[in-house]
């Protein structure tokens, strides 16, 4: 029997292998939290609704929906290494095509460059989270998966001090579309980054992992599965990643537009989304230290999204910074949910395990929709009653950690 990479005999030898991965979900990071900035930047220099401004997270996130099943055959064919290289490249043509845009002041333009950003990332993330997962014991999941989440948060705080600093400064205020021209240098920075690391991956010594590592094979019961839709805790956990991953971007990603709605200035909100990171990093830090010793991943999972619940309350009968704190702490409200999920939805999947976490990279869709139905309350209603959206979102998380996910079938 071949061993797999979480026998005995190379469990110990997964840290180069991790360490490759934690650069590459620090590549995940910075791109993706870039967005918040944005968001705000092209509201400005386009004078968007907050609807039509949210079309950033949309073009980026929606992109999962669609390629997540397509990646995960594309995977099949190349490998991880071969696969996590296209992806790379994928995302620098995406970056590339931000210079064209800004020198038509093309808004449309800039989504399917974002679009195609996304593309790439989720080539990237449907090898990337499953490979975390099964390269350990199962059992500690949820800490490996935190130390990637800090090498992605990490990643995002300083994208918002160089593209914060770079785009929403004082002197961009009022510059319209003439400001776009500031994107195109570290744009151009970004595809070289993204090109030297698709050579690096390609040339790097990643191993395989089979997903047969499961002890499925002892429960005739699961075996006897011919479906992946006939595992509750898969496709509740679909369903809950899918109102986490919205929640996530409407506290990150719309939180300094609602600064600015109510009353904090440019240079103030721009790097309010940090605090969310910054609340997302503590959460990881404390995760690694004390998932699965002290506390276990549904534990955690529990704590996370009724603390979140309390705080989105907060949020809503709040005003000024004190609201806009309660959202920030949401960061380190979530920060379990993801890395929960995944171990909890993949369990005992077997030789569905691959195509189960297609359907949980789709589910990151949830910060395409999600934001824009938040962007649309923002409009119509009010910048501050939009985030009772979060409410049923963390509601459905907390009937996950605490029900949903024991289900073991219909």
């Amino acid at each position: 029997m071949t061993p797999t990479a979480t026998s005995p005999q190379t469990r110990s030898n997964y840290l180069g292998p991790l360490l490759i991965i934690g650069a590459l979900f620090f590549v995940f990071g910075f791109v993706t939290w870039v967005n918040s900035v944005l968001i705000a930047f092209f509201k400005q220099a386009f004078n968007l609704s907050t609807v039509g401004s949210n079309l950033v997270a949309f073009a980026f996130f929606i992109s999962y929906t669609l390629m997540a099943i397509p990646s995960s055959a594309v995977l099949k064919r190349t490998g991880f290494k071969n696969g996590m290289s296209l992806g790379l490249l994928v995302m620098a043509v995406g970056t590339l095509i931000f210079v064209p845009a800004a020198n038509t002041v093309s808004y449309g333009l800039f989504l399917v460059g974002l679009f195609l950003i996304g593309i790439g990332l989720t080539v990237l993330q449907t090898a990337s989270n499953p490979y975390v997962t099964i390269l350990g014991p199962r059992e500690s999941a949820a800490q490996r998966i935190s130390f990637m989440g800090i090498a992605n948060k990490l990643a995002g705080i300083s994208s918002q001090f160089i593209f914060g600093g770079l785009l929403l400064g004082s002197a961009n205020a009022v510059a319209g579309a003439a400001s776009l021209e500031k994107v195109v240098t570290p744009y151009l920075i970004l595809t070289g980054v993204l090109i030297v690391l698709a050579l690096l991956i390609r040339f790097s010594t990643l191993p395989e992992v089979s997903e047969e590592q499961d002890d499925t094979t002892a429960d005739p019961g699961v075996t006897a599965h011919t479906s992946v839709w006939q595992f509750p805790n898969l496709v509740l956990g679909v369903a809950a990643l899918f109102c986490y991953v919205g929640a996530e971007v409407i506290a990150g990603d719309t939180i300094i537009n609602y600064g600015r709605a109510i009353g904090f200035s440019n240079d103030e909100a721009k790097y309010f989304t940090t605090y969310t990171l910054y609340g997302l990093l503590a959460g990881y830090l404390l995760g690694i230290v004390l998932i699965p010793k002290v506390i276990s991943q549904q534990k955690a999972l529990q704590f996370g999204s009724g603390l979140a619940l309390v705080l989105t309350t907060v949020a809503l009968v709040t005003n000024g910074f004190a609201s806009i704190l309660s959202i920030a702490l949401l960061g380190f409200a979530i920060a379990p949910i993801w890395p929960a999920v995944w171990p909890l939805a993949l369990n005992r999947l077997g030789r569905f395990t691959k195509i189960g976490s297609a359907l949980l990279i789709m589910a990151i869709a949830g910060g395409a929709v999600l934001p824009l139905l938040h962007g649309y309350l923002s409009d119509t209603i009010s910048p501050k009653l939009a985030y009772a959206l979060l409410l049923p979102l963390f509601g459905f998380i907390l009937y996950y950690a605490t029900v949903g996910y024991k289900k073991t079938s219909w």
